[in-house]
């Protein structure tokens, strides 16, 4: 596609928001109907309808979720609107993008109260004055069934069956629920609901947000384009960043926990969380990749500076610097953190524990030091839990608490507990 531009003003404002916008997708589509809505929308001085759903089946945002938000402030920094969906009735139906067989639906309740958290944690990064936020409830509600009907016309089953997802099951003799078909139908009607330009989402997405096009165009509407990101793989290096796998970093983390993760990010994976979970410049991200291809470079001396930048965006100014220097202290020095909770026998008590025999399960799970018993035995069988820096592998460990001691959960989780 070649551009025409009005004058060289009209020329360089494109330029720059279409290097903007690109940066770290990894489509774009389609490529030229995406530019010219860029270039009619400088023209017009009419901002696009930027648009990304979000189902609150879990209570928390990480970094992983963080991807798609950081391009829609980079949108909304160049001065368009953002439309954050809540899927209130989205979420109940439960989107089978890479999934191997049925999720299970949760229940409004849980799906409301996860919402109320997510709200929060979009905000710390998005302006919340510049941005719209809409329950799929608001439509889909009071939705007579007819209009379902309606919209069910619009879509084949053969399309559907186009997804990988959906086509292995099918194949492979695995349920696929009737519900589950209405998904991709249910987010494009999101789309015609609020008149979407621009939608994102991770590259499985990408079927979903081409529906959008299809049903909007099916409403006599001008169709989106789509913007997809690639996934976030968590700090194991190995999968996508889950909750559910462990291997995420949570952005209402504590600092030190928040550092901590970040330390344990592979060195190749260094480059990809500059780029898609930090503001730093497009010029700094080249000197970082320049930096990483030489063959003298210490990558910890990067990944730190990851860590700090991380962590000062979801925390106070300096945070960053005073984790990383409580890091080197712990573990280039071996020394312990300058603040560490403490518990005597008094607090074991009250927690319904004997101080006298101590079921080390019991009081990692209670003081929250683990999530559950579960974890608390995972960890120790995973050589995890010491206590005065000896490790405990008795999984049916019991402490008597006869002197001060230092319970370490993991590398960066302490507890002290007090005798007296």
């Amino acid at each position: 596609m070649t551009i025409e531009f009005d004058s060289p003003e009209l020329k360089k404002e494109f330029e720059h928001q279409w290097q903007v916008i690109s940066r770290g997708t990894v489509d774009l589509l389609p490529e030229d109907e995406f530019k010219a809505k860029v270039l009619r929308s400088i023209k017009e001085n009419k901002p696009l309808r930027v648009k990304q759903g979000f189902d609150p089946t879990a209570p928390d945002i990480h970094l992983g979720h963080t991807v798609g938000i950081r391009k829609l402030k980079q949108f909304q920094d160049l001065g368009h609107k953002i439309i954050l969906i809540v899927g209130d009735y989205t979420g109940l139906v439960g989107d089978p993008s890479g999934r191997s067989d049925t999720r299970p639906m949760l229940s409004y309740e849980e799906l409301m109260q996860n919402s109320e958290t997510y709200q929060k944690q979009f905000f710390k990064i998005l302006d919340k004055s510049k941005t719209e936020v809409h329950y799929n409830g608001e439509w889909f509600k009071n939705m007579e069934f007819i209009k379902y009907m309606h919209l069910a016309t619009k879509f084949t089953v053969a399309r559907l069956l186009e997804r990988d997802d959906f086509s292995k099951r099918f194949k492979n003799g695995i349920p696929i629920s009737v519900h589950e078909l209405f998904y991709p139908l249910m987010q494009a009607y999101d789309s015609v609901a609020i008149r979407a330009d621009v939608e994102l989402g991770a590259t499985e997405q990408t079927f979903n947000l081409l529906a959008g096009r299809t049903i909007q165009e099916a409403y006599d509407m001008e169709p989106q384009c789509i913007l997809t990101l690639p996934i976030l793989v968590g700090i194991d290096g190995q999968r996508r960043m889950s909750k559910s796998l462990g291997n995420y970093i949570g952005i209402d983390e504590e600092p030190r926990e928040m550092f901590g993760k970040a330390m344990s990010i592979p060195d190749e994976q260094i480059y990809h969380y500059f780029e898609l979970a930090t503001d730093v410049s497009l010029e700094k991200l080249q000197d970082i990749k320049a930096e990483l291809a030489k063959t003298n470079v210490n990558p910890m001396v990067l990944k730190k500076k990851l860590g700090e930048t991380l962590v000062d965006m979801y925390h106070s100014a300096g945070s960053g610097k005073a984790a990383r220097e409580e890091f080197e202290r712990i573990f280039s020095q071996k020394q312990l953190p300058d603040e560490i909770p403490e518990i005597d026998k008094d607090e074991i008590i009250k927690l319904e524990l004997n101080p006298e025999a101590v079921y080390l399960v019991h009081l990692m799970t209670k003081t929250g030091l683990s999530k559950s018993n579960g974890e608390a035995r995972k960890l120790i069988q995973g050589g995890g839990v010491s206590i005065d820096g000896e490790k405990i592998d008795d999984t049916d460990y019991e402490l008597k608490v006869d002197r001060d001691m230092i319970l370490k959960v993991g590398k960066r989780r302490f507890l002290k507990i007090k005798a007296n």
